[in-house]
């Protein structure tokens, strides 16, 4: 995934201004691939200059923050990257191979790391699950909102996996060697 995409698809869904895309993007797509606000700006300017969003300013006052709106080269492009095919990625996280580190090594320290990764997964899933509540509350019945709400249910599973993992590798670290 590319940072603009991310950002046409945020603005197809609503053209706003750059700090509230910056902000929106936290709280939605930013769980999945994060961008530092400077980042999101400086990419704001390199879709307008290819030519696939555009920024207008308000019309009630200078000074006003532009609103940015998806151009139909930005929809192209997005329509495009979205039909693309992509390869499925094998997990990579350097604690599988610490793990397998203190199988060979013993007493390790790596219990404290493990406990410190629970409790961001479980704040995580407690946020996802807030979420949830809050506005997929009930279920929805439009393909659209079915497929945020798909999203979410990844992130969901995907915290919920990481609580296992850490809970059951602690487990295993609290026998003993």
């Amino acid at each position: 995934m590319s940072l603009p995409h991310a950002l046409l698809t945020s603005l197809l869904e609503r053209p706003c201004s750059g700090s509230e895309l910056a902000s929106r993007f936290d709280r939605s797509i930013g769980y999945f691939w994060q961008a530092s606000h400077q980042q999101i700006y400086r990419e704001l300017s390199r879709l307008e200059l290819a030519g696939l969003i555009e920024g207008s300013e308000p019309e009630a006052s200078r000074g006003r923050p532009r609103v940015w709106q998806v151009l139909p080269a930005g929809r192209a492009e997005l329509l495009r990257w979205v039909n693309d095919s992509s390869e499925s990625k094998p997990l990579r996280d350097e604690v599988m191979v610490r793990l397998r580190a203190a199988a060979v090594l013993g007493d390790t320290d790596l219990a404290a790391d493990l406990r410190d990764r629970l409790a961001h997964h479980r704040a995580m899933l407690a946020q996802y699950q807030g979420i949830e509540a809050r506005d997929f509350n009930p279920v929805p019945e439009t393909r659209d909102a079915r497929l945020r709400h798909l999203v979410l249910k990844a992130g969901i599973r995907y915290e919920t996996w990481w609580i296992d993992l850490c809970t059951e590798a602690l487990e295993i670290l609290a026998e003993g060697g």
